[in-house]
């Protein structure tokens, strides 16, 4: 499947989501290492993955990078286009790099996002890296599309507040402190190791870096790809997997009942949602699908 492919499959899962059952059902099941990227705006997260990209390429790695961007509220198209960051990949035919728009939904993500990662591991990509929109601390939802969670940080952006808070800390499997030649990175640094000692977490999953020079990113990789492995080794990989499935079904479910409520007229919201669920069971039981 080549780039061009890819993208036109993409944009189809994206504007008639109803159809991308009929995209996947004929590609075959494939897994790979589903990198999720997140962190408050502004922090780095497109130069690191940038850098990232760069790295497993010199491993001879193949990458796709779905970066979701803030939607346009005219278009509601990808309004701040992160991909221009990783502008040295778009000719190398080891890379796809895709941005696509929030279209308003909530975590930081597309509701589009679980279909669009299937396609890229289907396609045969070694890594699919996936960077959120930037998030506040509620914003949780890459925790269900990725097997790791990075959480990138940055000294001078408020994060020395945010490691006083549960949410998104709590979801990292990989911290990261970028932005490490800037002044505060120590302070920074010295903090988060604090916060994870406290919270019994594992220092170790700390890293320093810098996306300007690259320097902290081969260890960064490094804890990725071993991370990765364990989580196949010890069976942790299928039960992620699962919990994934199980909140892409959520996300079919709210879509595919929202459709029916727009057809009912009531201003009860309990016969609105009895009537939406009985219209949707009656097309189901005369073998119409549920519209997704």
């Amino acid at each position: 499947m080549n780039h061009k492919q890819i993208a036109k499959f993409i944009t189809l899962i994206e504007n008639e989501p109803e159809r991308a059952r009929q995209v996947l059902k004929d590609l075959p099941r494939k897994t790979c290492p589903v990198i999720g990227f997140t962190g408050s705006p502004g922090v780095g997260k497109s130069t690191l993955i940038d850098q990232v990209i760069a790295r497993l390429r010199s491993m001879n790695k193949t990458v796709a990078v779905v970066a979701v961007d803030p939607s346009s509220p005219f278009s509601q198209g990808a309004f701040l286009g992160d991909r221009v960051r990783m502008k040295k990949h778009f000719l190398d035919e080891g890379v796809f790099i895709r941005s696509m728009a929030s279209r308003g939904a909530l975590g930081g993500l597309n509701e589009s996002i679980y279909d669009v990662v299937e396609l890229l591991e289907a396609a045969g990509f070694d890594y699919v890296l996936v960077e959120t929109v930037g998030v506040g601390q509620a914003e949780v939802e890459v925790r269900y599309v990725a097997d790791v969670v990075v959480l990138v940080l940055s000294p001078g952006f408020g994060d020395e507040m945010q490691l006083l808070k549960a949410g998104v800390m709590e979801i990292a499997d990989i911290y990261v402190v970028n932005k490490s030649d800037l002044a505060g990175n120590d302070s920074l640094y010295d903090q988060l190791i604090g916060f994870l000692t406290f919270a019994g977490r594992d220092v170790s999953s700390v890293v320093k870096t810098s996306a300007l020079n690259g320097s902290g990113v081969e260890e960064l990789v490094d804890k990725m790809t071993t991370l990765w492995k364990t989580l196949v080794e010890t069976g942790r990989l299928k039960q992620l997997r699962r919990e994934r499935s199980r909140h892409h079904a959520e996300t079919l479910a709210r879509r595919t009942l929202q459709k029916y409520l727009s057809l009912v007229d009531s201003e009860d919201p309990y016969k609105a949602v009895e009537s939406a669920l009985r219209s949707m069971c009656e097309r189901l039981k005369n073998g119409q699908g549920g519209g997704t």
